[in-house]
């Protein structure tokens, strides 16, 4: 039976207000709350509340059948309990129907895992420790940021627990082959691959509402007819897209949400069921390896990381974020690791593209900003009073090896001096439990003399009992 398996991504980063040169520092707190709750709320309203409102309606309606997949960033997890709780309430509704699958992440939505191993570990752990702690699921499938992936990546993956992962079903990467299958890792064969078919994916999130499209109006018995009509043999079609595709991108008037719920009925007819990542990579074996040699994402006509790094500017602000990575995970300051992971969402590079793609300046349409340049100048900006706070703590003068010696000699001390008051602790508590027994033993010795005492007493008047009473007794005659 063919199945469909479908996610939606939910992220908003935390916006930066206008940041002067002359601000930095004298001014530690980087973020725009005004445009966050407007956006965030604004969002919720009109695409992430009315949607999970339809996958409730949707699983309810198909007595279960109907199952998904959410990924949701840590940050943005933030904003919805801070700016829209309800959301967060109706997340937990879809969480207890045990229909829906929440899908691990860096915590950030950052782009850690191009540089920072370490550093990607932590944010996804992170992310798993948010998850389980609003909806009691520890995720079993990754999605990295964007969908990003490659090979290098995949034994790392695989050593944190993950069945499997999500990614583009790149065209440069698949040749002639089809998304529609599992495919395993060429890195790390145990680790399996579900692949974004992009056609039908894209069908609803940009082409759904375009009247110069020639499949328009697009329906939902047409749009499951097309993957009906997939050969016989593929089994699985991934539909990957962001929430806000519902009510956001494709307004609630053009009918996004009845086809969307519609989906489910006509699947059924045509014998079509849905799937979750894990139970996709739990039951379907892989067709073969795929291999993929340089990191591909979801995002352009390029599928690859060009949308965050592919000009001089983002570079530039990507290694000088991480110049201090290994300088903030040291650190103690809460303030600071929390500003850590604000910026290094993967949106603010973005903001810097200077990309133009053929249907339209995908990257100006997302951006706050007027131009690239100013996105840049405004991070930077940003990014120069946050590393003044980090070497503060730890200064820059010290080279990184240096300072981890130190911390490591530190570290060793504090280890050295925790084992001796341990056992310090320990002999205390043994002394402690030797007087203890002592104790016991007098005042047992004590009770035992005590009790001794009045037998030997009462032996002598037994004694002296007798013999007057042999003395009275008559003699013989």
């Amino acid at each position: 039976m063919k199945a469909i398996c479908f996610y939606f991504q939910i992220h908003q980063p935390f916006r930066l207000k206008r940041y002067r040169f002359f601000d930095i520092g004298n001014d530690h707190y980087y973020y725009d709350d005004f445009a966050n709750d407007d956006i965030v709320t604004r969002i919720a309203h009109n695409s992430y509340i009315p949607a999970a409102e339809s996958l409730l309606r949707m699983i309810e309606q198909s007595e279960g059948q109907f199952r998904c997949a959410l990924s949701i960033t840590g940050i943005a997890l933030e904003q919805c309990e801070q700016y829209v709780p309800e959301f967060i309430d109706l997340l937990k509704k879809l969480a207890a129907t045990g229909k829906v699958e929440f899908l691990a992440e860096t915590y950030a939505h950052s782009l850690a895992s191009l540089t920072d191993p370490e550093e990607f570990a932590m944010q996804v752990k992170a992310h798993d420790e948010k998850i389980y702690q609003l909806f009691g699921q520890h995720p079993k499938v990754l999605r990295n940021t964007e969908l990003i992936y490659c090979d290098e990546l995949a034994p790392q993956i695989l050593g944190m627990g993950y069945k499997g992962v999500i990614t583009e079903g790149a065209k440069h990467i698949l040749g002639w082959k089809s998304p529609n299958y599992v495919y395993s890792a060429a890195g790390a064969p145990k680790l399996k691959l579900l692949l974004k078919n992009s056609k039908l994916s894209d069908d609803i999130s940009f082409r759904f509402s375009n009247p110069d499209w020639d499949a328009y109006p697009l329906t939902a018995d047409k749009y499951i007819d097309w993957i009906a009509s997939t050969p016989a043999e593929e089994q699985i079609v991934n539909l990957f897209m962001n929430l806000e595709t519902f009510g956001e991108l494709q307004h609630r008037d053009t009918g996004i949400f009845q086809f969307l719920e519609a989906l489910p009925r006509f699947a059924r007819e045509r014998g079509i069921e849905f799937i979750t990542p894990t139970e996709a990579v739990s039951k379907l074996k892989p067709v073969g390896e795929l291999t993929v040699v340089h990191p591909i994402s979801w995002a352009d006509e390029a599928r690859d990381t060009s949308a965050w790094l592919g000009n001089k500017l983002q570079r530039e602000a990507f290694d000088k974020l991480y110049s201090v990575s290994e300088r903030v995970r040291l650190c103690d300051d809460r303030r600071l690791k929390q500003d850590w992971n604000y910026l290094q969402a993967s949106d603010h590079l973005f903001y810097m593209s200077t990309k133009h793609m053929a249907d339209g300046d995908v990257h100006s349409h997302f951006s706050p900003y007027e131009t690239p340049f100013q996105a840049f100048t405004n991070y930077m900006n940003v990014l120069s009073d946050f590393i003044v706070r980090v070497e503060e703590q730890y200064p820059l003068s010290i080279e990184n090896e240096e300072l981890n010696s130190l911390l490591t000699t530190i570290r060793n001390q504090a280890t050295e001096i925790e084992t001796l008051n341990k056992e310090v602790a320990s002999m205390r508590q043994n002394i402690e439990h030797y007087n203890e027994e002592h104790r016991l033993r007098e005042k047992k010795a004590q009770e035992a003399k005590a009790e001794a005492e009045p037998k030997k007493a009462k032996a002598p008047r037994k004694c002296a009992t007798r013999k007057a009473a042999k003395k009275e007794e008559p003699k013989a005659e």
